[in-house]
């Protein structure tokens, strides 16, 4: 059940007579900039996802040593 021609002539005219006719077009420049704003956002977030799969992981704390932590190389004194 959509809207019909007739319904969007009386919501443009309530826009109109709440809005005032000059504040239409900053308000639909408005829009129109946060809309590519969003855009925008949506596109970088999708660029960093991307770019986190490709990264391989660093693997800093992985223990190269002989496992035992204490500083020395498990020999006899």
């Amino acid at each position: 059940m959509g809207l019909g021609l007739t319904e969007w002539l009386v919501i443009l005219v309530i826009v109109v007579l709440l809005f005032g006719a000059r504040k239409l077009p900053e308000l639909a420049h408005s829009m129109g900039s946060s809309v590519q704003a969003f855009k925008k956002g949506m596109k970088e977030g999708a660029e960093d996802t991307t770019k986190d799969k490709a990264k391989p992981q660093d693997d800093s704390t992985a223990d190269h040593g002989s496992g035992s932590g204490s500083g020395h190389n498990g020999a006899a004194h």
